[in-house]
This record gives C-alpha cells, sequence and structure tokens, in this order.
C-alpha cells in the first residue's frame, strides 16, 4: 500500500468516515467502523481536455489548490483550477447521513476562451489479498470492486460510461487510452470514463458520483442497492447534510461561544468547533468506543498504528465530550465498550477494536485500568447521576482490586505482575505518571462510595458487602499514602530539587505534570513541583514556545506536541499564573492545520502539524483547557 501519512480533511456519518489529501485525493474509507476496514489503496481522478493525456486533479503541474469546509460540517471542497486550459473544477465530498454512500459532485466551469471537450477518468485500486481477492464487474454506470465479503461501487447518477478497462489499466490510464472487451475480470485496479462533453467559455457541467460499500450480499441486491442510490436526490441530501451538521455544533456547543470580534477568537471558535464536529467521526455509536485518530500508517512503516481505542486517550475524550454535551456517548462508552473489554482480572489492555475485541498490543500499561475509573467519576461530577455510578460500580471495584495488587506487588517486590509502560509507551518500568493515575483512581473510588452512601440498600442490602467496603476503603486509605512516599522516596532528585518520571533515569517528562492535574497527587504550588516545571521549561521548552514530551525525544523527530503545551497551560491555570498560561495556549492556537484540526505534533520551522492531523487527546486537551480558560477573560 501506498504511504499516505497526512489525513488533511476527514468527513464521515456514524458508520464511515473518509480521509483526504489537502489536493482533494480520497486517500481512506473505512466501513462499517471508524477502525476496521479500509478498502482502497488508491482512488484517482482525473480529465481529458481536447486531446490531452490524463489531467490527474490531484497531481498536475498545472493545477491550483484551494480547499475549505462548508462552515460548521463535515462537507468539503476541493477547487482545482487547470490554468492551462483554464478549466475550474469544485469537488464537492460529504457522506450521507442515513445512508451510507460517499457523495463526490463535480462542478466543471471552462473559465477560458476556447471551448473544452471533456472527458472525466477513475482509476481506483482497492486492498486485495490472497485470503480475499479482489475482482471487477463493469455495471450500468459504472464498476463494482468485490471481495469474498464487500462490494465497492462507483457509479454516476444519469450517465453511461464511454470505456472502462479492468485488466492492465495501470498501463494504458495516462494516456486515456483505456478498452477492454470483458465486462468483468479478475484485477484488483480498474478504471472507467465518463463523456462530460463540450463546455464552452463561461459555461459549467455537473457530475455526480457514488461510492457505495455493502457486506455480505448476493450480486443482485448489490445491484438492486445502486439502482436505489441512482434515485437519491442528491440536492436534497446535500442540503440535509449540511443542516443536520450545523445543527449538531449548536446542540454541542456546551461553553455557549459566539462568533468572535477578532482573528485571535475566531481562529479559537473555529477549533473548538473542528473539535465537535471530528469526536463523532472518530466514535463507534454502538459501543461508545472512541479511536485516537483516523488511520496514517497501515503499514507500520513510522508507527505502530492510530485508529484503535486506548481507554486512557478515550477517557481524557469523554471528559472533552462531557464539556459539549455529548452524554449519551459517554454513558455508552463506559456502560458498553469498558464492561465489555475488562479483563476478568480488572485490568484493561493497551488498545482494542471500536467492536471491543482486543485490538494489536506490544505492552501492558497501569494507567489504562486507572483512566477507566478516573473517567468514571469525573463524568459524574458533570451528569451527577448516581445511576450511573451504580451501573458502573462493580466494574470500578475490579478495576481497583487489581490496582491494590499491582501497587502492594511493587511495595512488597514480590513481582508477580508484569512492568507497565508509561503513558508514551516508550519506557517500560515504575513511572511517577502511572503511580499519580492510580492515586487518582483511589481517590475516585472513595469518592464514589461516598456520594452512594453507607445505606446497605446501595450495596444489595448485604452486611457483607458493606463490610467488605469498609475494609476496601481503609486498605485504599492506606495506599494512598504510601505511594507518595514511594514516589518522593524513589522519584525525587535530591541533588536537583525535582520530580523524576520513573526510577530508571532522570529525564524531564512533561507527564510528571499529571500528578498535578489531572490527578492532584501533589498541590500546583507545593516546593518540589515548582521547582520540575522550572527544570521542564529549562529542558523541554522550544524555541518557538511549544513543548516536547521528554527529553531526547526522537520519534518523528522530536517536534514539540500540543498534548504537552496544553498540559503546560492546565498546570499555570491551576497556579493562576494566566499571563503564562495564556503564552501556552496561543502556541497551539497559531499552529492549528489548514482546516483546524490539531495533529500529534507541529514541526518547528513550519509551525503546522507535521503528524496525525485529527487527533482525538489533541483536541480533548484543548476543549479541557478552554473550558478553564472560558470565565478567565485570557484576552
Amino acid at each position: 500500500m501506498e504511504n499516505k501519512y497526512l489525513n488533511e480533511a476527514i468527513i464521515g456519518n456514524k458508520k464511515m468516515i473518509a480521509t483526504y489529501t489537502a489536493k482533494g485525493e480520497l486517500q481512506r474509507v473505512y466501513f462499517p467502523s471508524k477502525d476496521n476496514r479500509q478498502y482502497i489503496n488508491y482512488f484517482h481522478t482525473g480529465v481529458k481536455v481536447n486531446e490531452s493525456d490524463l489531467i490527474y486533479l490531484h497531481d498536475d503541474i498545472n493545477n491550483i489548490y484551494k480547499q475549505y469546509y462548508d462552515t460548521d460540517t463535515n462537507i468539503l471542497n476541493t477547487e482545482i483550477t487547470n490554468t492551462y486550459f483554464n478549466l475550474k473544477i469544485v469537488q464537492t465530498d460529504y457522506i450521507l447521513i442515513k445512508q451510507n454512500i460517499l457523495a463526490k459532485k463535480y462542478i466543471f466551469i471552462n473559465e477560458g476562451k476556447i471551448d473544452l471537450d471533456t472527458e472525466f477518468y477513475i482509476h481506483s485500486e482497492l486492498l486485495s489479498d490472497t485470503n480475499n481477492f479482489v475482482g471487477c464487474k463493469i455495471i450500468d454506470g459504472g464498476m463494482m470492486q468485490y471481495a469474498h465479503d464487500f462490494s465497492f461501487s462507483t457509479f454516476a447518477k444519469g450517465k453511461d460510461i464511454i470505456k472502462h478497462q479492468i485488466n492492465g489499466s495501470s498501463n494504458n490510464i495516462k494516456r486515456t487510452d483505456i478498452y477492454d472487451k470483458d465486462y468483468i475480470g479478475m484485477s484488483k485496479d480498474s478504471s472507467i470514463a465518463y463523456k462530460i462533453g463540450i463546455i464552452k467559455p463561461g459555461e459549467k457541467q455537473e457530475l455526480q458520483i457514488c461510492v457505495s460499500i455493502d457486506e455480505n450480499k448476493n450480486i443482485s441486491d448489490i445491484e438492486d442497492e445502486i439502482e436505489r442510490s441512482k434515485r437519491i436526490d442528491f440536492e436534497k441530501e446535500y442540503i440535509d447534510t449540511k443542516a443536520y451538521w450545523r445543527k449538531y455544533v449548536k446542540n454541542h456547543n456546551g461553553l455557549k461561544m459566539k462568533e468572535a470580534d477578532n482573528s485571535y477568537e475566531e481562529r479559537i471558535y473555529e477549533i473548538y468547533k473542528r473539535s465537535i464536529l471530528l469526536f463523532p467521526l472518530l466514535t463507534n455509536p454502538e459501543t461508545g468506543a472512541i479511536i485516537a485518530s483516523p488511520e496514517i500508517d497501515e503499514g507500520f512503516t513510522k508507527c505502530g498504528r492510530y485508529a484503535y481505542c486506548w481507554p486512557r486517550d478515550a477517557v481524557f475524550i469523554t471528559k472533552a465530550m462531557d464539556i459539549l454535551n455529548m452524554n449519551k456517548e459517554i454513558e455508552r462508552f463506559y456502560k458498553v465498550f469498558c464492561k465489555k473489554v475488562q479483563s476478568k482480572n480488572g485490568m484493561f489492555e493497551q488498545r482494542f477494536y471500536t467492536d471491543g475485541n482486543l485490538a494489536p498490543c506490544w505492552g501492558y500499561q497501569i494507567d489504562e485500568t486507572a483512566s477507566v475509573v478516573y473517567g468514571v467519576y469525573e463524568h459524574y461530577k458533570y451528569c451527577k447521576n448516581e445511576k450511573f455510578l451504580k451501573e458502573n460500580l462493580q466494574m470500578c471495584e475490579k478495576a481497583v482490586d487489581f490496582l491494590k495488587r499491582y501497587i502492594n506487588d511493587i511495595l512488597e517486590e514480590t513481582n508477580k505482575y508484569h512492568v507497565s509502560y508509561d503513558l508514551w509507551e516508550m519506557n517500560e518500568g515504575k513511572h511517577l505518571y502511572s503511580f499519580a493515575s492510580i492515586y487518582s483512581a483511589f481517590d475516585c473510588m472513595l469518592r464514589i462510595y461516598d456520594i452512594l452512601g453507607n445505606d446497605v440498600s446501595d450495596f444489595e442490602k448485604n452486611r457483607l458487602k458493606e463490610e467488605k467496603i469498609y475494609k476496601s476503603k481503609k486498605e485504599i486509605e492506606k495506599l494512598q499514602v504510601e505511594i507518595k512516599k514511594y514516589v518522593n522516596t524513589n522519584m525525587y532528585d535530591k541533588e536537583r530539587n525535582t520530580y523524576l518520571r520513573n526510577t530508571e533515569d532522570n529525564k524531564m517528562d512533561i507527564s510528571i505534570l499529571g500528578a498535578v492535574t489531572p490527578f492532584n497527587m501533589f498541590k500546583p504550588k507545593e516546593k518540589k513541583v515548582q521547582n520540575t516545571v522550572e527544570r521542564i521549561n529549562l529542558s523541554l521548552r522550544t524555541y518557538t514556545g511549544g513543548y516536547q514530551r521528554f527529553e531526547n525525544d526522537h520519534y518523528m523527530n522530536g517536534n514539540p506536541w500540543p498534548i504537552a503545551t496544553l498540559w503546560m497551560t492546565l498546570y499555570y491555570l491551576e497556579t493562576g499564573e494566566k499571563k503564562k498560561a495564556k503564552e501556552t495556549f496561543d502556541f497551539v492556537v497559531k499552529t492549528v492545520g489548514k482546516h483546524n484540526f490539531l495533529g500529534e505534533q507541529v514541526d518547528n520551522e513550519t509551525l503546522k502539524p507535521n503528524w496525525v492531523i485529527g487527533l482525538g487527546w489533541s483536541h480533548a486537551m484543548f476543549i479541557i483547557v478552554l473550558e478553564k480558560l472560558y470565565g478567565n477573560n485570557i484576552n
């Protein structure tokens, strides 16, 4: 598969997402979930004008590009102007709300002085393997590429194809010389063409292309569905899709933000709205699970992939969702997904598919388990629903029991449990962030017990249960003291007067701040904490004003991360240092991507996202910070 690392734009509905380059090239289509599976290796479109060779829409020396979303929607527009022929093509992409169809509308405008005889070409290669070999069948108005358990159909509304090629299309497509006598063949890539006709100066023509994916259906059912799709009123669907997303933004404007008066506030407002529009594209509506980001590297060439649900990342995102009034999605995450994926021993593994199946993992992270307990209590703070706590009590107790055993294992040095990775998934050992997350999970468990009260009716009217809770609370309180003692003894450098990220090295790490926010193990103005923050500023703050994760971070060239920088913003808000909070927040605002997506990292030279554009955790931190800033008059 081609390496396609940057998803500049994302569209979707509840079951389907598609990603694009800044030049409008369709990179990925995921269906029927956001993480599994993806169908295309490439989906190239182009035009033949008069006697030219194929002019690829996404890649031609004479093309200039402009891309933008319809305001407050997940409808993407890409304007491609070929300066040689003065042909402007407006490509509009969106996924229907109630039907899993990718709509691609093309408007061809002749801005020149000569007639343009125009043809439109599609060359599509699907991902194919030995166990799911792809073939192609030509259908009325398009082509159906298919394997054993799916079909991927591309067709036009109201137009017939003028030519096609199934086998050997790659050899001929650039010359637009495609021809094939066969209507069916064994090829993973095939091409089709449509006649647009002569476009006179100042005139325009339109073409409506549809992409439909079906699973486990026989050929007649698929053909029936395609025929039904051709009868869709796409102008109405476009209007309905636009209205749906605009209403969605309005309904989830949890901070009641309004149109801004200046460009700085406008940028903040646009990132805020793009975050609202992004979260549903990352979420499985049936389980509530949330992927970290749309996939960027299926081939594992630079990373371990991103389109999975990490419980920890999802907990931060649900905290942002609480701010945005996405209550149903959050409750589904805890009551459906988390309950489904919890191991019998109470722990949560590293990452999962959004349907709850275990995803490929390479280690164990104790903070995944602790974060779920923390997240349950955090959601209660917003919803104030004791029923929600009761429904998740057993899950939390199982998780806390595992955390107790894990901490006792460390304190007693019995080495029964596998050593944990840190939250960056790069170092195994004993980590301050991990300890702080466990400390917080214990604190949240105590608070949950206090909220549900001492009335044994809340605990199955069982005296043994009441005694067990009393015993557990005492054990938790004791372990909290032991955790702080262990950290202060084993993760504090007396020579530099700073906390350490683990027991193995003395590198500064932004995650140390987790002990202050969100986990409240230490107070923000404790001298040891302030000394550590001083050291963080000396070692992790880059010349551009952003923060790296840790010293000598070489992953993707060790750039600053919005997450790390926003963590500093949160710390400064805890200490009341509003000027410093605004400085760190400003870095994130000014380095946002083209469509107001936040990335995982920011290139220090270009000050633009350079890896994982549309990272859910980055957007979650932005919303969490924004909630704290909104009432503090930072401007």
